[in-house]
């Protein structure tokens, strides 16, 4: 039998983005999961994901403020991302 997980009440809370990420995914309160999947949706749309390494992301204009450098791992990402909620 499996049981059923419950999610997280933490994880799904709306967390308010920075002025900087508001620029990226807009500036309307979101759980956690759903801002990594608009960054997602941003670095994709923008063709920002690293040719030769798909793990890396090249940061446009908007994303360097975030990401404060050229270029971030998937890793490093979602801890910079996390930095600019709350």
């Amino acid at each position: 039998v499996a049981v059923k997980r419950t999610p997280n009440a933490a994880f799904m809370k709306a967390l308010t983005p920075s002025p900087a990420l508001a620029a990226v995914i807009g500036a309307e309160p979101l759980p956690r999961t759903e801002v990594t999947k608009k960054v997602w949706e941003y670095i994709k749309k923008h063709n920002l994901q690293d040719a030769a390494n798909r793990r890396n992301i090249n940061a446009d204009d908007k994303l360097k403020v975030i990401f404060k450098k050229a270029q971030v791992s998937m890793f490093e990402m979602t801890k910079l991302i996390s930095d600019q909620l709350k």
